[in-house]
Order: structure tokens, then C-alpha cells, then sequence
């Protein structure tokens, strides 16, 4: 499964966006909660102004206060007595029902001790004319009167068997700013808590960084600077611990790169020694076998030693023309009278270690010769690469083989005649010096017969 690119690939990246989404998610759940407290307050304030007149207008009708008729017009009058009916039949409610306001004002009505037999709500909007005010104003600006349309919210509640009594309030028909405060709110709380989580993942992550850029140089140079010991308590532990690391693995390549100085230098001594005894041999064709042994004897000590040295080299990389390069290579062979010859190419420059990859490029050479009768060379310019393929006319290589071609001391011809090849130390060598390089040695058979090898590096 791909993994999903929008996703931040740092620890900083990750902790913050985890944070992120918490946050989110609690005030999601906040919101929620708020939102439904809201509601239920905007029930309460739309049913509580119907529920208190049908009180009051149960508490002054004229069967319950026999002794004050004189009452009846006067408390028909007061604000909180208008827009009260009475009636025997159940009235007919205009407007949406709005069971909602039903159960809240029979859970009021049960709240205060007055048992009701039923009761229905609804809502409806009308229109209602301009206030004084309104009218005043208008006039002042020269703007046109309009109606306003409110909404109106009636209730019916029947008190006691067959006996009802009506009544209705305004109520509010804007929507409340209740989501543009909780947006600023989740805001203000994001910038509050991501920016210190940002600063503080930051410092977390600066030694992180400088550590993995240690172990990438060690990985291609074999060497590289200690890292400042810095940062949280588990991070100067992991910093010390590699610093320790780093010292013990750099003294360790030092002492191999000694011995194996000491082993070359060991070996040639008695090498030289032969030669020079070989030349008192008389008979020449013996002294020739013996010269071209010895000679082979040093061409593979020479090659154990650079492949065991591989990733340590001590020559700086510079800007190298590797068309130019390779065409050097091709010249001496032609030299030599071997079968090599070079294709036109551009000019091809790439930041590389001249004398590692002239190398390379010869074992690549000779093992096309030896194995495939020709070498043909060419130097081609890709995306973002620089591929310098060295093609041959022999049989191929088997595709099950071809990895194990890359392995040390690893021959297509297993006899182990000098004639036919040397150590199987060429291809192994080579890979090493691309992995230097940050670059490839790719092997494939060519459709019209034989093998390609190529020299893969960046541009």
C-alpha cells in the first residue's frame, strides 16, 4: 500500500499534525456539547414567555376568583393576559407543530405542580407592523417602510377535561453567532498550542538531523564529523552513544587499512624477489610463464587490496569530462591492440573520483574482451544521469546470475584458468566503487546477443 504523501514524513511534521488532529477533535466534541446546550437554552427561552401567560391566565380565570368580577377586564388587559383564549373545543394551531416545545412545557408545567391533560405548540410567521419607532426612523432616513415577518409561537394547553386556553409570544428568528466564536476559538487555541510544539519539536529535532547527516556521510565516506551532544536527555544519550560508536568504527578502519598496507607491502616484497630470480631461468617460455604468473599475482593483490580499501579512498573528486575519460581508457587499449572502439558523444561532466572510475571502466573493458570477443563503448546522457555502458558480443550472462556475478571471487567460467579470466574480483570491484559514487553498475543482456554493463552515475 502507497503511503499517503500528504502525511509529513519528520517527527516534528507528525507530532504536530497528531496534536492538530486531537485539538480537532475535542472541540468537534465540544462543539457539539455546546451546541446542544445551546439549543436546549433557546428552547427554554422560546417556551418559557407561553408557558408563564397560560400560568397566569389559569391563576385569573374568572371560575377560580368569584369574589372580584370587578377584575375581569382589568386583568384582561395587562400585558401578560393578552392574546389568552379560552375555549371548550381544541383550538386549531396554525403554523409547523413543534413537538419539541410540547415536551418542554409539559416537563415545565410538571416542574411547578400544575397537572395538564394535554397540550400541542406550533409556529408559525407572520407578518406585523412597524413599530413607532420604526416608523420614525424611516421617515428621518427616507427609507420605505417594510413589513416584518417574526415568528410567532402558539400553545394550547388543555387544563382540565374538554376546557383549553390558548395563547402566543414572539420569538427570535435570527440564528445565533455561535459557530464564528467557536472557529476563533479553535484558532486562537491552535496558534496557543502549535507554535511552543513547534519550537520545542524543532529543538528536538536539530540534533535528530545533524545525526542522521553523520551517519549518511560515514555511510559514503567512511568518516565523518561528531555531532554536538545536545538537545533532550535521550537524544544526548543516542548522540554520545554514536560519537562512541563513530571513534571505535574509524579506529578499527584505520588499523584494517594498516594491516592491509602492511600484507601489500609483505607480498610485493618476495613478488619482486621472484622476478628478479625468474630471470636466471634459460629457458625463455618457462620465464615467460613465470613472469606472467607473478604479473597476475600482482594485478590480484592489487584488486583484494582496493576492494578491501572500497568507500575509504583517499582521492578528492573533482569535475571530470567522463566522455573525455573514457575516450583516454579506449585509446590505451587500442594501443594494446584490443578489440575496443568508442561511439560519438557529447561532452559529459560529472563530480567523481578520476581515477577510481578510469578503473572501473577498464575491468568493464577487459571482462567485455575476455568473456565477449569486443568492447564497445559509449558514454549517453539520461534523466539526471550520466550511464557510460560498455557492450560486448559474447553469450550473455544466465539472468538468475547476474547477482552472483557481483559477488567477490565470482567467475562466468568456473575453471579457473588464468587464460580465460582472473580472480572474479573485477565486477565486485566495480560495484563498490559506484556504491562511492552513489551511483549503479547494471548488467543486461542485450536483445541482438551479448552483455551491457554500465556505468550508472549522477549528473
Amino acid at each position: 500500500m502507497k503511503r499517503l504523501r500528504l502525511w509529513p514524513q519528520s517527527l516534528v511534521g507528525q507530532i504536530i499534525i497528531l496534536v492538530a488532529i486531537a485539538l480537532f477533535v475535542a472541540q468537534a466534541i465540544n462543539f457539539g456539547l455546546l451546541l446542544r446546550e445551546r439549543n436546549r437554552v433557546d428552547l427554554t427561552s422560546q417556551t418559557a414567555p407561553v408557558v408563564y401567560r397560560v400560568i397566569n391566565a389559569l391563576d385569573a380565570r374568572p371560575d377560580r376568583r368569584p369574589d372580584r368580577p370587578d377584575r375581569r377586564d382589568e386583568d384582561r388587559d395587562r400585558p401578560d393576559r393578552r392574546n389568552v383564549e379560552f375555549s371548550t373545543t381544541r383550538p386549531i394551531l396554525e403554523g409547523r407543530a413543534r413537538p419539541d416545545v410540547q415536551a418542554r412545557a409539559e416537563a415545565m408545567f410538571d416542574d411547578i405542580g400544575l397537572t395538564v391533560h394535554s397540550v400541542a405548540a406550533a409556529e408559525d410567521s407572520r407578518v406585523m407592523p412597524m413599530r413607532r419607532w420604526e416608523q420614525i426612523r424611516s421617515r428621518a432616513t427616507g427609507e420605505t417602510p417594510r413589513d416584518r415577518r417574526v415568528g410567532r409561537l402558539s400553545l394550547a394547553v388543555e387544563y382540565e377535561p374538554g376546557k383549553w386556553v390558548t395563547t402566543e409570544a414572539r420569538i427570535g428568528n435570527r440564528p445565533a453567532r455561535f459557530g464564528g466564536w467557536l472557529i476563533g476559538q479553535t484558532l486562537i487555541l491552535y496558534v496557543i498550542v502549535l507554535l511552543p510544539l513547534l519550537w520545542v519539536g524543532s529543538r528536538l529535532a536539530r540534533p535528530l538531523r545533524q545525526l542522521t547527516g553523520s551517519a549518511q556521510q560515514f555511510a559514503r565516506t567512511g568518516a565523518a564529523d561528531p555531532v554536538d551532544e545536545r538537545g533532550p536527555g535521550d537524544v544526548r544519550d543516542l548522540t554520545m552513544a554514536f560519537n562512541a560508536m563513530r571513534s571505535r568504527i574509524i579506529a578499527m578502519l584505520d588499523e584494517k587499512d594498516r594491516m592491509l598496507g602492511a600484507i601489500g607491502h609483505d607480498l610485493r616484497t618476495p613478488l619482486a624477489s621472484l622476478r628478479v630470480r625468474t630471470e636466471s631461468v634459460e629457458d625463455e617460455g618457462e620465464r615467460a610463464r613465470m613472469s606472467e604468473t607473478i604479473d597476475e599475482m600482482n594485478r590480484m593483490l592489487e584488486d583484494i587490496l582496493s576492494l578491501a580499501r572500497a568507500g575509504r579512498s583517499t582521492e578528492a573528486a573533482q569535475k571530470v569530462d567522463l566522455a573525455a575519460l573514457a575516450d583516454a581508457v579506449v585509446e590505451d587499449f587500442i594501443e594494446l591492440g584490443s578489440p575496443v572502439d568508442l561511439a560519438d558523444s557529447d561532452r559529459a561532466v560529472a563530480f567523481v573520483r578520476p581515477q577510481q572510475i578510469r578503473r572501473a571502466l577498464r575491468n568493464l573493458i577487459e571482462n567485455a574482451i575476455v568473456y565477449g570477443d569486443r568492447a564497445h563503448v559509449t558514454v549517453l546522457h539520461e534523466a539526471g544521469t550520466i550511464r557510460i555502458a560498455v557492450a560486448d558480443d559474447g553469450p550473455g550472462i544466465a539472468e538468475d546470475r547476474m547477482e552472483e556475478m557481483l559477488e567477490p571471487f565470482t567467475r562466468l567460467e568456473g575453471s579457473r584458468n588464468r587464460e580465460t579470466g582472473g580472480a572474479g574480483l573485477g565486477l565486485a570491484l566495480v560495484r563498490a566503487i559506484m556504491a562511492e559514487h552513489q551511483g549503479e553498475l547494471r548488467l543486461e543482456n542485450r536483445p541482438e546477443g551479448g552483455l551491457e554493463a554500465s556505468l550508472v552515475l549522477p549528473a
